[in-house]
């Protein structure tokens, strides 16, 4: 079964998302038999890095409300992520441009570590509060992943995965992803949004059992039974 999941790096129900999917296939009978493929989607591909920025500022210039209401709305999303056992640590997250950071994570998947490149990503952006629009950072989290020394400054001085991005991206249009995460399964049931583990579940089990649709009961014998057409009963 496959599963491609759409997301930012920068986006906060995307961590969720993840982690309440997760929790899914953790009760999922055949979770070694899904295979997760995440896609590129940039919340504001225009998004332009600057230094000293406050996600709070952000937030309220976004949004139109001011910093003190962004600082609540904030917190707000802290206690969502608590509940999945994530920590978002608002006041040192630097909003970036993320462009890089998902050609990182095409570059981790040529290398096999797709997943753990998302989940690295993620972690650094809203705990650790690392720029992931920084070269010097992400050489050192493909170091972590154990990339090739050479891999990331050798993407980062070229295009490589740019297109890719780009493809995701528009993928993504052709479907009508408008938000994210944006879970597609099988390419044929879609479910948007930070979706309850139990709902997950549901999905993953309804898509399972339609691949491998139960055998019909084989008759050995016949003999006497109650039916329509009649007999004794």
């Amino acid at each position: 079964m496959k599963v491609e999941i759409w997301s930012d790096i920068m986006c906060p129900f995307c961590y969720i998302g993840k982690r309440r999917f997760e929790a899914a296939l953790q009760q999922f009978a055949h979770a070694d038999k899904v295979e997760v493929i995440w896609r590129s989607f940039e919340l504001d591909p225009n998004m332009q890095t600057r230094p000293g920025q406050t996600i709070h500022q952000l937030l309220a210039e976004r949004k139109g409300v001011s910093e003190a209401e962004g600082r609540r709305m904030n917190d707000y999303m802290a206690g969502v992520a608590q509940e999945v056992g994530l920590r978002f640590d608002f006041e040192r997250m630097q909003p970036v441009n993320t462009f890089k950071a998902h050609r990182f994570a095409h570059l981790a998947a040529a290398h096999g570590r797709q997943d753990a490149a998302e989940e690295r990503l993620f972690a650094a952006y809203f705990t650790e509060g690392r720029n992931l629009d920084d070269a010097v950072t992400l050489q050192e989290l493909g170091a972590e992943l154990g990339l090739p020394a050479e891999a990331v400054p050798r993407m980062l001085a070229s295009e490589a995965y740019a297109q890719e991005v780009r493809v995701d991206e528009y993928q993504a249009r052709q479907i009508g992803v408008r938000g994210v995460p944006y879970f597609v399964f099988d390419d044929k049931y879609a479910v948007s949004g930070a979706q309850p583990a139990e709902l997950f579940q549901e999905v993953l089990t309804k898509v399972w059992d339609e691949r491998n649709p139960a055998p019909s009961p084989v008759t050995l014998a016949e003999g006497p039974a109650c039916g329509l057409d009649g007999a004794d009963c």
